[in-house]
């Protein structure tokens, strides 16, 4: 069985991106003495992304990055990503709960991305159906374009908000129209926006690893990594 099928069916790091800088470094080594100190359980985040064809590109450079996730948190076992896709003609597939990066980027790599409409809706549906089985500390989104009614996925994003499941939504791009939407999402699920430039692989790492740190262990952590990227998520937070 492939990757892609194992994926399909639900059964389912790369190496390290240059030399990590003494801020990341020293974030890191804060976060080990904090993350989550006899939690019961792991922290778990929801890694959506757009699949569409127009975002291979950002598909590879996530491929290279998630592992910044796992590094943001002492341990992996501190951290379960589960990775939700769509492409394609109403294709919309989620892995099983993973808690390294080497499992998350053997999924990850096992997928190409199709020509098809954005599916965000699902994306909220399934968040809120995994939330329902267990609290998901925090979801993540990277996407570039909407397809769909903003005004019933504002609905939906507000249903997320209600329930504590905040969203983390990283646009490409600049495109007015759907950073406004994404700003709202962010905001009616208690989460935060950012937007990244797939030139700069190091800003969509560094929100990786903040929301990661978050998911793991909340604003306490969140509150010690330095980089610009983790303090505008930071404030965007409600006390």
């Amino acid at each position: 069985m492939t990757d892609k099928d194992a994926i399909a069916r639900n059964k389912a790091g790369l190496p390290e991106q240059g030399k990590v800088s003494g801020d990341i470094a020293a974030f890191v080594e804060k976060v080990g003495q904090m993350a989550r100190p006899g939690a019961a359980q792991d922290g778990r985040l929801l890694f959506a992304l757009d699949a569409t064809m127009s975002r291979q590109p950002t598909w590879d450079l996530a491929c290279s990055l998630q592992a910044e996730m796992f590094r943001a948190i002492p341990k992996a076992s501190a951290l379960q990503v589960q990775l939700l896709y769509f492409r394609g003609f109403g294709e919309c597939r989620a892995s099983k709960w993973v808690v390294n990066a080497d499992a998350l980027a053997k999924l990850m790599t096992g997928i190409a991305c199709q020509g098809g409409n954005t599916q965000i809706s699902k994306v909220f549906a399934h968040a809120r159906t995994e939330h329902a089985k267990r609290r998901v500390n925090a979801v993540v989104y990277v996407g570039d374009a909407i397809e769909e009614n903003v005004d019933d996925l504002a609905e939906k994003a507000g249903q997320l908000g209600l329930l504590g499941c905040p969203m983390f939504v990283f646009q490409e791009g600049r495109d007015m129209r759907v950073e406004a939407a994404f700003r709202e999402f962010a905001r009616l699920t208690k989460g935060a926006y950012a937007r990244f430039d797939a030139s700069a692989p190091q800003e969509l790492a560094a929100l990786l690893k903040a929301v990661a740190a978050y998911a793991s262990g909340g604003r306490d952590l969140l509150k010690l990594q330095g980089s610009g990227q983790a303090q505008a998520l930071l404030a965007q937070l409600p006390r």
